[in-house]
């Protein structure tokens, strides 16, 4: 492989593994977001109508 492949190599894969780090980075720090969590359990279908 050449000098200009292993540069850009390096750069792709570096840039991609920053922009992992930085989403995992805002996603624990940012403040409130414990409410906008929401799982399976919390999504109510209209198949299941507490009301009915």
């Amino acid at each position: 492989m050449t000098t200009g492949g292993w540069i850009i190599m390096l750069l792709s894969v570096g840039f991609v593994t920053l922009l992992l780090i930085w989403c995992i980075y805002k996603v624990l720090t940012t403040p409130g977001s414990e409410q906008h969590m929401h799982s399976q359990a919390d999504i109510e279908t209209p198949d299941v109508d507490p009301r009915k």
